[in-house]
């Protein structure tokens, strides 16, 4: 079958009809201890209030601190408060109370004095550093207080985001489902890693790399396995994905005589968005909707995959979750000269070599999109337009970086 001649489709293009209509999935609850990396589904507020009373910063002495703007003053120490146990009295004119650092202060109190900066005997304390009024003192609320929106929709938590949720009164909180990602390599060619391929085989490395980057992003992926060249294992296979938000197939998406991926989905009554993109490597791209399914077709040259996988099904997954589905890319300088760029959008594989602010880069000597050992190299894509021409040492590019 020839293939078709029909223009390519740019990338920028691609994306919007890949992500036109895409909503976040419903959202469900989770502990805290187990939201690490999920995507708010609503805005979070704080329960609490931080602190929730007036403390004392360092270890020292609550005072008036009418009574300790200048050295010299003596105070009688009247009791004492720690973290967890306040003093519950009247600070008095007069009066300190000894105080350690996170206990409340006490009621009239409104500075300390840091014990470095006094000298005790007895019951008595000598202020021997002029204090005022606030003075190591972490009022109510200083970090935050009850109903304050500390983070909104679409944030992706980290560790810290975590810490913040928690110590604001919150044990568990709504995120976004996890989009669940079905992978399947295809084609006689290949056996699954560890296995040892034949004379006419390869190992099957592309899943392996694909879940590592759909875990990063927020997905759950799950490996189908090998499909062999028939549409009868193609539809077996393609039929144990019902249950994913988006099927990822490897390979066999072009027209040839043994492609038949797009065969076996289109039977399937799969609706084509799109097919050929106008990127490199990348060019045979394949999208569609099997229902309520998300379908992208990768090819199968690893490099070619991966990058696919970075431009196209990374953007999905965070547009699944709510999340900003483009990442915008940093600006770096060009160590070397590039040449002049075709008519596709060229993602290079590239090596910051000065991390600056700019950032210097590369491009690798081998762009090949079969060379899994230079996308390993590589920490970043140099992003090159369309016909662009040839570049100078010191030329401005778009850079994204490798996830996964």
């Amino acid at each position: 079958m020839a293939e078709s001649r029909s223009p390519l489709m740019q990338v920028e293009a691609a994306l919007a009809r890949l992500l036109d209509g895409v909503s976040a999935l419903p959202a469900e609850d989770v502990p805290v201890t187990q939201a690490h990396g999920r995507v708010l589904a609503a805005p979070l507020t704080a329960r609490l209030t931080q602190p929730p009373f007036d403390a004392s910063a360092m270890d020292g002495y609550a005072v008036r601190a009418t009574e300790a703007r200048a050295a010299g003053a003596r105070l009688q120490v009247i009791g004492e408060a720690a973290a967890g146990r306040g003093y519950s009295g009247q600070l008095e004119a007069g009066a300190a109370v000894r105080i350690f650092t996170g206990a409340p202060m006490p009621r009239g109190a409104d500075a300390v004095v840091i014990q470095e900066d006094t000298a005790r005997e007895g019951t008595q304390v000598t202020i021997t550093q002029a204090t005022f009024a606030g003075e190591n003192v972490r009022p109510t609320g200083n970090d935050f207080r009850a109903g304050a929106v500390l983070f909104p929709a679409g944030r992706r938590l980290n560790a810290r985001d975590l810490m913040l949720a928690a110590s604001s009164g919150h044990g568990a909180v709504s995120v976004v489902h996890r989009p669940k990602v079905a992978i399947l390599a295809t084609g006689d060619e290949l056996v699954p890693p560890g296995a040892t391929p034949g004379l006419d085989q390869i190992v099957s490395s592309i899943p392996t790399c694909l879940s590592g980057m759909v875990a990063s992003a927020g997905g759950e992926a799950r490996l189908l396995g090998i499909a062999r060249d028939t549409l009868a294992d193609l539809d077996a296979k393609i039929a144990t994905a019902d249950d994913a938000d988006i099927l990822v197939t490897i390979g066999g998406a072009s027209v040839g005589d043994h492609d038949l991926v797009q065969q076996a989905l289109t039977a399937r009554g799969m609706a084509l968005a799109f097919w050929r993109i106008a990127m490199r490597p990348g060019k045979p791209l394949m999208h569609g909707k099997l229902g309520g399914q998300h379908v992208l077709g990768l090819p199968g040259n690893p490099v070619s995959a991966t990058l696919c996988a970075q431009i196209f099904l990374l953007p999905l997954i965070r547009a699944l979750q709510g999340a900003p589905a483009i990442l915008p890319p940093a600006m770096g300088i060009l160590a070397e000269p590039l040449e002049a760029n075709g008519p596709r959008q060229h993602y290079m594989r590239g090596r910051i070599v000065h991390a600056g602010p700019p950032a210097q880069v590369v491009a690798l000597p081998r762009q090949d999109s079969s060379l899994v050992g230079v996308l390993a190299e590589a920490d970043c894509l140099i992003v090159v337009p369309p016909h662009a021409p040839a570049l100078p040492a010191g030329a401005e590019v778009a850079l994204l970086g490798l996830e996964g």
